[in-house]
């Protein structure tokens, strides 16, 4: 009972909290050599376009123009304001520079080490098990995609404030008054409008009230934390707009209901696997088309006793359970929002629960084993050592896109989203062969993922295979017909092969759809091949008045003025 109502103490004397201190900076020294590699990771061809390298929002800077887009855009199937500020942000002080934006990330997983020891500590006087689990917070490699990912700066974001929330909860629970609570709410809005992943906080405050705060569990704590509920609720339904708008919400003909309740049982269980032998991690985890029934049986089996076994227990076992369930509820895949089945970054707050279990139970095991200090920090130390160079040697997988999906591809299997990826990557290098040996697989993987088949397209098309591109270019509009570039590319081939009059429709849809400088000027190219000068000539205008400094478009402009006879116009 000594932890039950430690946060009700008085504080710690003078010398614990230099030693508190000195965990500290251990703790941060140790995390930022292990992560030390990702300053040299550059940006992915995975999300990282959607939210820096290619959202003009976020490379505009800090204006009030973007904090103005921020707040009313669900551009990525999200609504996290804070996170596009910090984005925003990161463009002001480190311009495009990778390094300045993965230094961010690291510097924020750094801190939310720091922070989550000093709440731990406060919350439960107990130095030693709170650095523990600070410390494997820090160092497992399962937190790698969170912070090495420019896109998951959300991860981070949201957990820094979670984990403000947490400790402005301990100090509103020694003395609670309305001041102290507005901060907890305060921190918890923040968080939410980081990552609404945070939208079950509420339940794991009611978590620690049974444990370490010992204040119990009654109708008055429920009722207490009301007004929580109503701001997660709120986040819960802007996301469920955004991903809505976006398309990001997995049909139930292709997500059915029994199979995305297996998949949530099995995934609870590899999470626990992975966290206990964190091998063959990867960036995304195809969705299974089924899973064996032994895989599901003993998944449910581990969950079932386990949480049958925590709940005779309200202690550290409880609340450490509860909180692994409770806050991965949201993207366990109930509601499917992409096509992963699980996803490292998923864990990163999480992970918290099994850790506190960790750390709490091995001391009280150890109380009972005649087991020498000495010989317990050398073992504390070698395993924390060992998770320090696994997610060192982690990191270098996030190097680049290449890299990246190599290894996915080695450690999964039938990963469409791997091949794609890497093909993608691979285009980008010049290496069209190989690209297009990934895109065929990606297709033949998932044929209903349209950017693959534009991909191949794409490829085909580099390598002089026009006519061969036309089938990809059509198969991918059958599954998204509203997509411009399909259309500028698809009319592009058209016109390779001298199917003018194709190629004039698929590029009025492109401009239609997306009416910019080129697109205008891919059909002005089809209508002169046609004939049509009068038409081309028209938009070629069109492409110069979006894109005065267009030396192709004028040059085609030029050439068509001349053919209709009029020097002087052509000449200028």
């Amino acid at each position: 009972m000594a932890d039950t109502a430690a946060a009700l103490r008085p504080g710690l004397p003078t010398g614990s909290r230099w030693s508190v201190a000195w965990l500290a900076a251990l703790l941060a020294l140790a995390t930022a050599a292990a992560y030390w590699p990702v300053l040299h990771c550059g940006y992915l061809n995975l999300d990282d376009d959607l939210y820096v390298t290619a959202n003009p929002a976020v490379r505009g800077g800090l204006t009030l123009a973007g904090v103005h887009w921020a707040f009313t855009a669900t551009h990525a199937a999200l609504w996290h304001p804070l996170t596009w500020l910090s984005h925003m942000l990161d463009v002001e002080l480190w311009g495009s520079n990778p390094a300045g934006h993965h230094a961010t990330n690291l510097f924020l997983h750094v801190v939310n080490t720091v922070l989550l020891l000093l709440v731990l500590v406060r919350l439960t006087r107990a130095r030693w098990r709170s650095a523990v689990v600070a410390a494997l917070f820090a160092l497992h490699p399962l937190h790698v995609e969170s912070v090495a990912w420019v896109a998951e700066r959300k991860d981070l974001l949201s957990a820094l404030f979670a984990f403000l929330a947490i400790g402005a909860y301990g100090r509103y629970a020694e003395r609670p008054g309305p001041g102290r609570y507005a901060a907890v709410a305060l921190a918890l809005a923040l968080g939410l409008m980081a990552k609404p992943m945070l939208v079950t906080l509420p339940f794991v405050l009611l978590l620690l009230d049974v444990w370490p705060l010992g204040r119990g569990m009654s109708a008055r704590l429920v009722l207490e934390k009301v007004p929580l509920l109503v701001l997660a609720a709120g986040a819960g339904v802007m996301e469920l707009i955004a991903a809505g708008r976006s398309g990001a919400v997995g049909h139930l003909d292709r997500f059915p209901v029994a199979a995305r309740l297996a998949n949530a049982a099995v995934s609870y269980a590899r999470y626990l696997g992975k966290t206990v032998w964190p091998t063959d991690l990867a960036v995304f985890y195809p969705y299974p088309s089924a899973w064996p029934a032994w895989d599901l049986a003993g998944a449910a089996f581990l969950l079932l006793t386990t949480t049958a076994f925590a709940l005779r227990r309200r202690s550290y076992l409880l609340v450490g359970w509860l909180w692994f369930l409770v806050t991965l509820v949201p993207v366990i895949g109930i509601v499917q929002a992409g096509s992963q089945a699980m996803a490292d970054r998923f864990v990163y707050v999480p992970l918290v629960g099994p850790f506190l279990v960790v750390a709490w139970g091995a001391h009280d095991l150890l109380r009972r084993w005649p087991i020498r200090p000495p010989l317990i920090a050398a073992g504390a130390a070698a395993l924390l050592g060992a998770l320090g160079c696994l997610t060192w040697s982690q990191v270098h997988y996030w190097q680049n896109s290449v890299a990246l999906f190599t290894h996915a591809l080695e450690v999964t299997s039938d990963n469409w989203l791997a091949h794609n990826n890497l093909g993608d990557a691979l285009a980008r290098q010049g290496r069209l062969d190989e690209a297009t040996l990934h895109f065929s697989a990606s297709v033949a993987l998932e044929p209903s993922n349209p950017d693959a088949y534009y991909n191949l397209g794409v490829v085909l098309q580099r390598k002089g295979r026009a006519e061969e591109a036309i089938a990809p270019y059509r198969a991918a509009l059958l599954l998204k017909p509203e997509y411009p570039n399909l259309h500028n590319n698809l009319g592009l081939a058209l016109l390779a092969t001298g199917d003018v009059g194709g190629a004039v429709g698929e590029l009025e849809q492109g401009v239609r759809l997306r009416p910019d400088a080129v697109a205008h000027f891919n059909l002005g190219l089809a209508l002169a091949r046609g004939g049509q000068a009068d038409e081309a000539i028209a938009h070629y205008r069109e492409a110069l008045r979006s894109k005065p400094d267009f030396a192709e478009a004028a040059r085609e402009l030029a050439v068509a003025l001349a053919a209709r006879e009029k020097p002087e116009e052509a000449k200028r």
